[in-house]
C-alpha cells in the first residue's frame, strides 16, 4: 500500500559497511583477488606520502572500496593503480564541485529512469483494461537494470567509491550529531556504491516482486456471494473487498453495526483463516460467479453444489519466489549477507534485536490485559481473536460506515475530484494556502486497481502518485481512509524531494518515517470531513488506539521475521513447508503473546497480512511508524501541525536515531506510549 517495495530494492545496492574507526581504518571489508593486497597498500603509500597524513583515512578507505569492486572487465592491476592515482580529489573545492557534478547527475538519471518505471505499471496498476501478458512483461521490466553496470564500466562508480567515504551505521551513531549538512550529503554519496549486482539478477527480483504484487492486487472476494448456514447474504450487493486490507477494514466497520455486525465480523474471521491456510476455494478470488459458505467451505451455483478446487499453496508458492530472488542478491551483498540484516541493518538502519526488543517488551506488556479489559468493557462481550483489529476507541458511539460513504461517495465521485481538493485537505492541516497549492501540485490521483499506494518522484519538481480505488458510485468510506494515509505519504515524498538541502539527503532515514506521516493524516480523516469536534478525551483515545494498534502489528511483524529466519535456515524448502512453517510461527505468537488476551489457542490468524507476500520484510516499518507517529503526534499537539512537520522532515535522510533526537528529543521508544496508555487507562476508567 505503499512507497512500493521494489524501488526500495534499488537501494540495496546502494548500502555498505565500514571499519568502526574513522581515524584507524583497519577495513573489515577483503578486496577481491583480482587486486592483490600488496598493490593496494602501495597506492595507499604512495598517495598519503604525495598529498599527506591529513587525507589518510579518506584514501586508505577509498582505495580498498574500489579494490574491492575492481573486477577483471574493468582493467589490469595497472589501471587501478593509474585510477586511484589520478582520479582522488585532495582540494575541497574541488571535491565539493565533484560532489554537485555526481549529484545533479544522479538525480536526472534516477528522475527519468523513475518516471519510465510510472508509465511501463500503468497498466498494471491503474483501473482500466484487463491485464495482457504483455503488459505484465512490460511491467516487470525494469529499464534501469543495466545502469550500475554502465556506471561501473565508464569509472563513474569508482570515482564515487574513491573519493566519498562509506561510514558504517555504528559510525553514523558516533559521528552524526557533529556532522554538518554537507558532511552527511558526503555520506550519503559514500553510501552509493558498495556492491555490483549484474543486471539480470535485478532484472529477476524486478519481475517477481512485480508479479507478486499483480497476485496481491488482484486478490479480492466478492463479499454479496458469501452465505452463511441459513444462506442468507449479509454483505450488500457488488462489495467487493481487497485482502488483507479491505476485509480487515471491513471488520473493523461492523464495530458499530448493532444489529448484524458481530456476524459479519465472524463470518470476515473466517474467510482470513482460509486465506492463510488455503483452504479457500480458488474459485471464489477475485471471481463473483459462485455463492460461498465460509464456514462449511460449500460452494453453490444457482443452488448447485459445485467441487471445491482450494488455493492449496498458491499463495505460499509467490512468498518463496520472492525468497529465492531476494537471496541471488546475498552473494554480491558481503557485509550484508541476508535481507535480513539488508532489511534492518541496511535499510531500517536499526538493528534487527533492537525492534525486536522494543515489539517484545510492548505485546509482553501487564498494559495489554488492562486494555484489553476495557475494551470487554466497551464491547459488552468476551473478546475473540478478531477483535485484534478492535478500533472502537472513542468519546462516543462510532458513525455507521454507510452514511460516511453517502458522504465520501457525494465529495469524491472520481479521482479528479479527490485531486481537487488536495489544497483544501492542506489548509485544513495547517498549511498556508500558497504551500498548499505548492505541494498539491505535485501530487496526481490515479484509480487505482488494487487498495492503493503512495508513489513519490525521483527528482525535483517532478509529481507524487496518489493511487487510490474509487467505485463507479464514487469514493467509500473505505477508499477515503486510505486514499487519505497514502495523501500523507505524498506529502512527506514531496516536502522531502523538494525542500530538502541536498539532493543525497532526499527523503526519510526509513518507511517508519514516512508511515508516521501517513498515520498522522489518516486519523484526521473525520475532522478533514468536518465530522469530528474536538474532544478534551481524545488525547487519551488517540493513546489506546495507538497502544492497540502496536499490539496487533508487532506480532504480524514478529512472525514475518521468524518466518524469514526459517526460509535462511531451510532454503531448499517446498511451498507446502512454508505453508506449513508460517501456520506453525503465526500459531507460536498467537500463543505467546495473544491467546490469553483474545483467547483461540493454535490461531493462525497472523499470518493473514498480505505485504508478507508481496513486500518482503517491509511489516516491521509498521509498527516502528506507529511508535514515531506516536512521538512525533505529542511533539505537534497544541502546535501547527504543518509546520512542525515542515521542520522535521526537511532534515531529509540521517540516520533514524539522530533523526528522532533532532524532532522530538528522544530517540524511538515505547516508553511515551506506555506512559500515555496507562495514563488514559487512569483516566478514562470504565467509559
Amino acid at each position: 500500500m505503499k512507497k512500493y517495495f521494489y524501488l526500495a530494492v534499488t537501494l540495496i545496492i546502494l548500502l555498505l559497511t565500514a571499519c568502526t574507526n574513522q581515524y584507524e581504518c583497519k577495513d573489515s571489508m577483503q578486496t577481491t583477488s583480482f587486486i592483490p593486497e600488496s598493490n593496494v597498500n602501495k597506492v595507499i603509500a604512495h598517495l598519503i606520502d604525495s598529498l599527506g597524513e591529513d587525507h589518510s583515512f579518506r584514501i586508505e578507505r577509498g582505495v580498498r572500496q574500489v579494490a574491492t569492486l575492481w573486477q577483471k572487465q574493468d582493467g589490469t592491476t595497472d589501471d587501478f593503480v593509474t585510477f586511484c592515482i589520478t582520479s582522488f580529489v585532495a582540494d575541497n573545492a574541488a571535491l565539493k564541485t565533484l560532489y554537485s557534478t555526481l549529484e545533479r547527475n544522479f538525480e536526472v538519471i534516477n528522475g527519468y529512469y523513475h518516471k519510465m518505471d510510472v508509465e511501463l505499471k500503468a497498466p498494471l496498476q491503474l483501473v482500466g483494461p484487463d491485464i495482457t501478458p504483455v503488459d505484465m512483461q512490460f511491467g516487470s521490466y525494469n529499464a534501469s537494470a543495466h545502469l550500475t553496470d554502465d556506471l561501473y564500466a565508464n569509472k563513474i562508480a569508482f570515482l564515487t567509491a574513491l573519493n566519498f567515504p562509506y561510514y558504517s551505521l555504528e559510525e553514523k551513531t558516533k559521528l552524526g550529531e557533529q556532522w554538518s549538512r554537507e558532511e552527511w550529503a558526503y555520506a550519503r554519496m559514500g553510501d552509493k556504491f558498495i556492491t555490483r549486482v549484474p543486471a539480470e539478477i535485478q532484472q529477476d527480483v524486478s519481475k517477481t516482486l512485480t508479479e507478486a504484487d499483480a497476485y496481491i492486487s488482484d486478490y479480492n472476494i466478492f463479499m454479496d456471494k458469501l452465505r452463511n448456514a441459513q444462506g442468507e447474504q449479509l454483505f450488500p450487493d457488488e462489495m467487493k473487498l481487497i485482502s488483507h486490507w479491505g476485509l480487515r477494514d471491513e471488520l473493523k466497520s461492523n464495530y458499530a453495526n448493532v444489529e448484524k455486525g458481530l456476524e459479519k465480523q465472524r463470518m470476515i474471521y473466517r474467510v482470513m483463516q482460509r486465506i492463510v491456510d488455503q483452504s479457500i476455494p480458488l474459485q471464489v478470488v477475485n471471481n463473483g460467479s459462485y455463492e460461498w459458505n465460509p464456514e462449511s467451505n460449500e460452494l453453490t451455483e444457482n443452488g448447485r453444489t459445485i467441487v471445491v478446487t482450494h488455493e492449496d499453496t498458491r499463495r505460499y508458492e509467490v512468498f518463496l519466489r520472492n525468497f529465492h530472488a531476494m537471496r541471488k542478491l546475498d552473494a554480491y551483498s558481503p557485509h550484508y549477507p541476508t535481507e535480513l540484516e539488508r532489511a534492518f541493518d541496511a535499510t531500517m538502519e536499526v538493528p534487527q534485536k533492537d525492534v525486536e526488543e522494543l515489539f517484545k517488551g510492548l505485546i509482553s506488556s501487564p498494559l495489554v490485559k488492562e486494555v484489553a479489559a476495557f475494551i470487554e468493557a466497551r464491547l459488552g462481550r468476551k473478546l475473540e481473536p478478531f477483535d485484534i483489529w478492535y478500533n472502537g476507541f472513542g468519546a462516543g458511539e462510532g458513525i455507521p460506515e454507510d452514511k460516511l460513504t453517502a458522504i465520501t461517495s457525494k465529495k469524491y465521485p472520481d479521482a479528479q475530484a479527490v485531486e481537487r481538493d488536495l489544497p483544501n485537505i492542506l489548509v485544513k492541516l495547517g498549511w498556508n494556502p500558497e504551500k498548499a497549492k505548492e505541494i498539491a501540485s505535485l501530487i496526481r490521483v490515479d484509480n487505482s486497481r488494487g487498495a492503493g499506494h503512495a508513489w513519490g518522484a525521483e527528482m525535483r519538481n517532478d509529481v507524487a502518485r496518489l493511487r487510490t480505488r474509487i467505485g463507479e458510485g464514487g469514493m467509500d468510506y473505505k477508499g477515503y481512509n486510505i486514499a487519505v494515509h497514502e495523501f500523507g505519504h505524498n506529502v512527506e515524498q514531496t516536502i522531502t524531494m523538494n525542500d530538502v538541502d541536498y539532493y543525497m539527503l532526499n527523503g526519510v532515514p526509513n518507511t517508519s518515517f514516512t508511515e508516521a506521516v501517513a498515520f498522522l493524516f489518516q486519523k484526521r480523516d473525520l475532522e478533514l470531513l468536518g465530522l469530528k469536534n474536538p474532544n478534551p478525551e481524545d488525547a487519551y483515545y488517540l493513546a489506546l488506539d495507538n497502544f492497540w494498534g502496536c499490539y496487533e502489528i508487532m506480532g504480524v511483524s514478529l512472525v514475518d521475521i521468524q518466518v524469514w529466519e526459517w526460509l535462511y535456515a531451510n532454503p531448499d524448502a517446498t511451498a507446502d513447508q512454508l505453508k506449513e512453517a508460517v501456520i506453525r510461527i503465526a500459531k507460536e505468537v498467537w500463543n505467546s503473546y495473544y491467546a490469553d488476551v483474545l483467547g483461540g489457542k493454535d490461531e493462525l490468524l497472523l499470518g493473514i497480512y498480505s505485504h508478507m507476500i508481496d513486500y518482503p520484510l517491509y511489516l516491521p516499518n509498521y509498527p516502528m511508524g506507529h511508535l514515531i507517529d506516536f512521538q512525533i503526534e505529542q511533539q505537534v499537539r497544541g502546535k501547527n501541525m504543518a509546520a512542525e512537520i515542515d521542520r522535521m522532515y526537511t532534515q531529509g535522510r540521517i540516520i533514524p536515531q539522530l533523526w528522532m533526537k533532532k524532532s522530538v528529543g528522544s530517540p524511538i521508544s515505547i516508553e511515551p506510549l506506555l506512559n500515555a496508555t496507562k495514563e488514559a487507562l487512569e483516566a478514562l476508567g470504565n467509559k
